[in-house]
């Protein structure tokens, strides 16, 4: 599962979820929808694309992609080159439009959501090495450091980004 950031205010002018199946029947093919409003559909090598905008404001994307024979079969079929070029073609103008991003700004926007998560590890890591070095912290300072650290990580395997605040306060108890 991928999950792309989306530009401000995009995803409440297409409608949210029922937009984005809207927009997916332009580029794919057997668009089906359910009841959460994720769409599956396909087209060419793109086997099965599933996709749906999530609650923290992403585009969150699945997508099986043909492989091995498979793929050699369809690349040397009639028209198979042709087809996986316009599959490409298809996957990137849908991205470009449900996310309001063009490639590189998907590619600066995934490089700071990685930047901040790191950032985020780091500071995870500094508060333990400073608890387990520093011998004077009283006992509310711990706890607190703790409750920090266990905010960030339940939001990070949620598969969210902390905020800088968040990482802020956990570095400045130290």
């Amino acid at each position: 599962m991928e999950r792309f950031a989306v530009k401000r205010g995009l995803i409440k002018s297409m409608g949210g979820n029922a937009g984005l199946a809207k927009l997916a029947t332009q580029y794919f093919e057997h668009i089906n929808v359910d009841a959460d409003g994720v769409f599956t559909g396909g087209f060419g090598l793109l086997v099965k694309v599933e996709g749906s905008y999530d609650d923290s404001g992403k585009l969150a994307v699945d997508v099986e992609q043909l492989k091995g024979a498979d793929l050699a079969a369809f690349l040397d079929s009639e028209d198979g080159r042709e087809q996986a070029m316009e599959s490409r073609k298809r996957w990137s103008a849908f991205l470009d439009e449900a996310t309001g991003y063009n490639a590189k700004q998907r590619g600066d926007k995934a490089k700071e959501d990685a930047k901040k998560l790191s950032k985020a590890k780091s500071a995870i890591k500094m508060a333990h090495k400073s608890m387990e070095m520093m011998q004077n912290l009283d006992q509310g300072t711990v706890d607190s450091a703790l409750e920090m650290i266990a905010n960030l990580e339940a939001i990070m395997e949620a598969g969210d980004l902390p905020t800088e605040t968040q990482v802020k306060k956990l570095n400045d108890l130290f």
